[in-house]
This record gives structure tokens, C-alpha cells and sequence, in this order.
């Protein structure tokens, strides 16, 4: 690159301003080798133009005064800015870095050229996760600031560039990403310029309309808002209130926005003035002087009812608090009035990320926290060697890293090979055997780190492993393996269940589910699905299992005085059954029961209208069931000559408890319908409720109580009604 005299004379007048306003932050030792590192860039020639044909050296200049001018930024952010033109383009090694400058500016010298690596990757800059990798590259918070710097110095030149795309590729990026992180830092005129920089090449006609009107007002603008705030000043200080007031004109950018947004010409806009009231109060009479200095602006100027805003009564959700009315000044002119204290226009502007998010840019928590620490630092004046002492820490919580097609994913520190597998698909999960990172070969164990690129390696033969569940960090990774090897349990405790059949179907017995049943619980099993697994595992014998059935068979029917009827032959609900060894008299259940302990099965939770039966219990009190209470069969089996009939009396005015075992669809609002549904029901209560939620689904135990069966199957039926609901059933 031919460096011409123009340019030449250009970067020592930029040069001298620097010395001028740098003063002794930089040594003339250091001077001078930054001095020679350019003059030895351009002899060389190797510090080609830009995509706009703009010389890296010129601009560096340009960059290092704006971010003293502007960001207060001085000494080692000034070396790094003007060493880092020369060494970006191979000028200048390492070694020679380490022989002539600070730790602290190598750092710098290295957040620009990670940052500058991050473009070259192709990223998609639009994402949140791009905002994040890009601060976490940076490492030091003087990087974020150069960038912003060299992103507004690069848009006050390019007009003249013939290359209209990149133009809109830069005037985009402002938009979504430099301009809002200029905001949260506290830099709001470069955030505005950098928003109407930005509408100046994205929506050509818009910005110079907007523009040619506002210059043709500015000084009766100016003067208009003199003569607006002056009445108002006076009356406040009569009022005896300590404050300061703020009058401005909003941005191009901003009027734009509002235009849009109200769909009108620029004489639509109603609050084209802002005037922000801002006063000294005791935290006991902030409201009441706010509400004060609302009722002195509204009685010297029409309010707007429609656009009163009042968050002092009532604060968003964020913590912002303020007092907005729109009044009718002289002229008949619309204009903005904000009125608050200091202490709300301090968390406004700093302590909940209210402002950033008032304004729709939304952030992550940890990152937001580092930038608000950054503009404190700044409007405190401290010095750069205070400044540097935040420095993000987004190392600590979450890694970014790129997919092979470019794309940006985030997971929590620690995340592996696997965590990225079951990100893109349950399927590559379950197949993954490990991966490749940056084109190296690696195991599924592999941790994760910002800027990797990572490839997933998969076989068909793979199948998910208990032990995945700890090699996992994500919550997503480690639902998905569990729901995998749910399945998989369930397909082998299948296959296990049909082996054993055919061991019975082979031997010729006929296989009792009752008898099983008790069988699987007698060998210490309380579920069916924890026998059936270990018989897939093969900790279980088949053989020995029919052998034990037989035993078990045997020996029950042996032991019993008498045959007796199979639970799935007896039904409670028949009339003209006989009850051996039971009296024919039938038990009346009711409150004017009288002599006769008897109380209500808790295993199966009987309420008036089921049909039931009473069993006499060792103690001689009655346990009442339902006909189909899940121990009925064994009762019958082993205790019928305890069983006598029962039916209820009179309905009375009795209250029951039942369970209902509700299903569905885990979205937000449904657990909300269904409840809203029992309230709203008349002489029914909710006792209880406990809810799951796994994989998409959950799963509830609602207890209630009601009177009688009626209520309670209109109930469902009501609660099945819910969208979402799978299924309601009685437990």
C-alpha cells in the first residue's frame, strides 16, 4: 500500500493532538517506538487498505484520538491501538511485543486480534451469543470501547465508498451491536450517532428529511426550550425543591423510530422535546415531591391525559420509576416532561439495567453487570489503571462455540462433546462415540471451549450409557439421556416379559397375573418394572423364576381351608352374591351410623356414590372399599368371610377426599386453567397439589373433596376439557 503525502501529513496532525491531550501517560521512549513501528509499516507496505480503500494506519489515529476525546481512554490504550495497525498485518512479531510494552497492552494488542479472528469465522454478529463470545474474546473491557471507537470513526468516512453493500453490512452491525452496547455503557452521544449513522445509509431519504427539518428549527428549537423550561424552573424553586432539569432534542434515529412506530409525518411526532426533571429528595418524600413538581408543570401547561406514564405509583417490572406526561407548551408545541429523583434516575440509568432494557436490548445478566461496572468507572472519571480492574468473568459461567456451518451455541462451563451432540438432535446424542474439535479427534469426554469448532462423530452401533448422566453439564443433554434410556429399559423390559411367557407357554402353565403379581412383590420388588429389568439384565434366571411361580402357587392354594374363587372371577358389584361366612344383612354408611366402628379405606378413598363393600378388620372396627379398590382381589381371596355388603345412606352433607392423577402437555398457563377450574366449582375444595414436569409432560396428584361420585365425575370431565390435558383419572 502506498501511503500518500495527504495521509502522511494526516496522521502527524492526529498525531500532535494525541501528544497534546495523551500528555506524560506516554513515555518519549515509547513514543518513539510507536513512531517507528508506523514509519516501518509504511515503508513496507504491507498495511493494505481497507474493504473502503481507507489506510489502517489513518484510521488507527483517527480511532486512538475519538476513544481519548470521547471515552477518556489514555496511555496503554492509546499504544495498543496505534501498535496493533502495525503488528496486525505481520510487521511485528511477538517477541518484539514483549520487549517494548506492558503486560496490560499485549492483553489489549490480543482481545483486537481475537476479536478480529471472531469476524473472520463468519459468525452470524446478529445473535445475542455473538455479543457475548465478542466480550469474552475481548478479556479486557478497553477492547469493547477501541471497537466501538473504530466502529464510528469507520462510519463517518465510508459516504464517499462506491461499494454500497458493505456499507449496509457496517450501518447494520451499528444497529444491532455497537449502538446498543454504546448505550449500556454510559456513551450515549456515540450511541446516538452511531444509531443515526446507521439510519443514514440503511434508510437514505428518512434520515436527511428528518434531518433537514431539524436543522432548519435548531435555534428556535434551542430557544423554544429555553423559554419552556425558564417558567418551571421558577415555580420549582418557589416550591422550595433542590433539582436540576435536562432539555434536549431527540435523535434522528430516534424521531425515525417514533414515526414508524405511530405511523405519521414528522409534524405527528408529539414529544419531538424531552425535558427531564430530576430532583434531591429524601428517600420518605420522593413521591409526594414528584407528584409535586407534576402538578406545578401541568398547571402552567395542558397535559395529555392519554400519555401520562406513571411508574412512581405503580414501577415496571425492572425497577424503573418515573413520572412521564406530555403537556401543551407555548406555541401549541408537544413536549416530553420525565420527572424523577435522583435515586430513581440512578437505577434507572445504572442499578437494575432498566434503561437497557426499557429501551428493548436485552442482555445477559453477568454481561450486563460487567458493562455497568465499565460505565460507572467512566463517568466517575477514574483513571485506565482503575478501569481495567473489570474485566469479565463470562469465562466463569458459559463457553461459546461454533457449529462447522458458522453458527454460534452457548452451554455451561464445563460442557463436553456429548453436550453438543444431544444440542443438535437426540438422535446424534444417543449415536455420538466423540467428535472433532477445531479438526482434531476427540472423545465424547472432550470439555468445551470458547471459539471452538466443533464436529460431532457418530456410529450406529452406539447406544446411551448410564454413566452419561455425569459427563453431561446442560439440563437439556441430561433430560435426553434419561428419556433414552427410559426407552431403552422399557424395549428390553419388553422383550424380557415375552421371553419369560414363552418360558411358561413352553412348560404349559397358564400364568395368573395375580399370583405374579404378589410373586414379583414377594421377591422384593415394589414395581413390576424393576423385576422385568433385572430379568433383562440377566440377574434374573427365567427358569428360576417359573419354578419360584410354581412354589408359590402351590403352596398358596394348599394353605387355604377351602378352594376359592380367582380375583378376576369376583365382583363386589353383583347383589346375589354369597358371601360365605359373611352376614346377609347389608351396612348402612351414614352419619347417623350408631354403634359400629367403621372408617373409610385410605389405599382406595371411597365417597359417596361408589360402590362398596365393608371388610371387619382383627380389631372388630369396618374398613369400608370401593369394589374396585386395588386390594380387593387379595381381601376376597384370603379374608372373604370378613367381607359383608355396604351401601351408603342418605347423601348428608359429608365431605370426601379423593386423588386425581392429572397428565398433560407441560405449558405455561395449564396447571393455572385447571386449578382455576376446581375454585370456581361450589362445595368442592383443593386439599393439595403436587406437580412434576419432565421431557415436555407433567404429571399431578390433585387431592379434593366433594360430596358424591356426581361431582366428582363432572369435575373431570371439566378438567379433560382443559386444552393440553391428556388424561384425569382417579386414583
Amino acid at each position: 500500500m502506498n501511503t500518500t503525502r495527504e495521509e502522511i501529513s494526516e496522521i502527524r496532525a492526529l498525531a500532535l493532538k494525541l501528544r497534546a491531550l495523551v500528555g506524560n501517560q506516554i513515555s518519549r521512549e515509547e513514543e518513539q517506538t510507536l513512531w517507528q513501528m508506523q514509519k516501518q509499516a509504511i515503508r513496507s507496505g504491507s498495511t493494505g487498505r481497507d474493504i473502503f480503500g481507507f489506510n489502517p494506519i489513518v484510521i488507527a489515529f483517527q480511532t486512538a484520538l475519538l476513544a481519548v476525546e470521547e471515552m477518556d481512554l489514555k496511555g496503554d490504550a492509546v499504544k495498543a491501538i496505534l501498535a496493533f495497525s502495525a503488528i496486525s498485518h505481520d510487521v511485528y512479531d511477538e517477541a518484539f511485543l514483549k520487549n517494548h510494552f506492558s503486560n496490560d497492552i499485549i492483553r489489549i494488542i490480543h482481545g483486537l486480534t481475537k476479536t478480529r479472528e471472531l469476524y473472520r469465522r463468519n459468525a452470524s454478529a446478529k445473535s445475542e451469543n455473538f455479543r457475548n463470545l465478542l466480550i469474552s474474546f475481548a478479556e479486557d473491557m478497553r477492547v469493547i470501547l477501541i471497537m466501538i471507537a473504530d466502529r464510528l470513526c469507520l462510519l463517518r468516512q465510508m459516504k464517499d465508498s462506491a461499494d454500497d453493500d458493505q456499507k449496509r453490512e457496517v450501518a447494520e452491525e451499528a444497529g444491532y451491536l455497537y449502538a446498543p452496547l454504546a448505550h449500556k455503557l454510559g456513551l450515549y452521544r456515540i450511541k446516538s450517532e452511531l444509531e443515526d449513522l446507521s439510519l443514514k445509509y440503511l434508510e437514505h431519504d428518512a434520515y436527511y428529511m428528518i434531518r433537514e427539518k431539524l436543522s432548519s428549527t435548531k435555534r428556535s428549537r434551542d430557544e423554544y426550550i429555553e423559554r419552556f423550561i425558564g417558567p418551571i424552573e421558577k415555580k420549582l424553586m418557589e416550591a422550595g425543591l433542590r433539582f436540576h432539569m435536562k432539555g434536549r432534542t431527540k435523535s434522528i434515529h430516534s424521531i425515525w423510530q417514533k414515526m414508524k412506530k405511530q405511523k405519521c409525518g414528522f409534524e405527528g411526532i408529539y414529544d419531538l422535546f424531552a425535558i427531564r426533571i430530576i430532583i434531591d429528595s429524601p428517600l420518605e418524600k420522593e413521591k409526594m415531591q414528584c407528584w409535586q413538581a407534576y402538578s406545578i408543570v401541568t398547571d402552567m401547561y395542558q397535559p395529555n391525559p392519554k400519555r401520562l406514564r406513571d411508574w412512581l405509583s405503580v414501577p415496571k417490572s425492572n425497577g424503573y420509576e418515573s413520572l412521564h406526561i406530555t403537556v401543551l407548551g407555548p406555541e401549541n408545541k408537544w413536549v416530553e416532561v420525565q420527572i424523577r429523583t435522583e435515586r430513581m434516575d440512578e437505577i434507572a440509568e445504572r442499578g437494575l439495567a432498566a434503561h437497557w432494557r426499557y429501551k428493548g436490548i436485552k442482555g445477559e445478566s453477568g454481561i450486563d453487570e460487567w458493562l455497568g461496572n465499565i460505565r460507572s468507572a467512566l463517568e466517575a472519571g477514574n483513571d485506565a489503571q482503575l478501569i481495567d480492574q473489570f474485566r469479565t468473568s463470562l469465562y466463569e459461567d458459559e463457553v461459546y462455540v461454533f457449529t462447522p456451518r458458522g453458527d454460534l451455541l452457548k452451554f455451561p462451563k464445563g460442557a463436553t462433546i456429548l453436550d453438543f451432540a444431544y444440542h443438535i438432535h437426540s438422535a446424534v446424542g444417543n449415536k455420538c462415540i466423540g467428535g472433532k474439535i477445531n479438526g482434531r479427534n476427540v472423545p465424547l469426554r472432550e470439555v468445551l471451549h470458547s471459539g471452538d469448532e466443533v464436529e460431532i462423530v457418530t456410529s450406529n452401533n452406539q447406544k446411551p450409557k448410564q454413566d452419561w448422566l455425569k459427563i453431561v453439564k446442560s439440563p437439556r443433554a441430561k433430560s435426553k439421556i434419561r428419556l433414552a434410556l427410559k426407552e431403552t429399559q422399557t424395549q428390553e423390559s419388553q422383550l424380557a416379559k415375552e421371553m419369560l411367557e414363552r418360558k411358561f407357554k413352553n412348560r404349559k402353565i397358564e400364568v395368573e397375573e395375580g399370583i405374579m403379581s404378589n410373586l414379583i412383590k414377594k421377591m422384593g420388588f415394589k414395581e413390576n418394572s424393576d423385576f422385568y429389568k433385572q430379568l433383562a439384565e440377566e440377574k434374573l434366571d427365567a427358569s428360576t423364576v417359573v419354578d419360584k411361580y410354581i412354589e408359590f402357587r402351590d403352596g398358596t392354594q394348599t394353605a387355604a381351608t377351602r378352594p376359592q374363587q380367582s380375583a378376576e372371577e369376583f365382583n363386589y358389584e353383583n347383589p346375589d352374591e354369597e358371601m360365605t361366612h359373611a352376614s346377609d344383612d347389608v351396612l348402612v354408611i351414614g352419619k347417623d351410623l350408631k354403634g359400629i366402628d367403621y372408617s373409610l379405606a385410605k389405599c382406595c378413598h371411597p365417597i359417596y356414590g361408589d360402590n362398596v363393600f365393608g371388610f371387619v378388620t382383627s380389631g372388630g372396627g369396618i374398613k369400608v372399599h370401593r369394589i374396585d379398590c386395588p386390594n380387593a382381589p387379595e381381601l376376597r381371596r384370603r379374608f372373604g368371610y370378613r367381607i359383608v355388603k355396604a351401601k351408603w345412606s342418605g347423601k348428608g352433607n359429608s365431605q370426601y377426599s379423593t386423588t386425581l392423577r392429572v397428565i398433560g402437555n407441560d405449558d405455561i398457563g395449564i396447571v393455572n386453567n385447571i386449578t382455576s377450574i376446581i375454585s370456581k366449582e361450589e362445595k368442592i375444595a383443593m386439599r393439595s397439589i403436587n406437580i412434576d414436569s419432565n421431557d415436555g409432560l407433567f404429571c399431578g396428584n390433585i387431592v379434593v373433596q366433594l360430596e358424591d361420585t356426581s361431582r366428582l365425575e363432572a369435575l373431570i370431565k371439566k378438567m379433560k376439557g382443559v386444552k393440553g390435558v391428556k388424561s384425569v383419572d382417579r386414583l
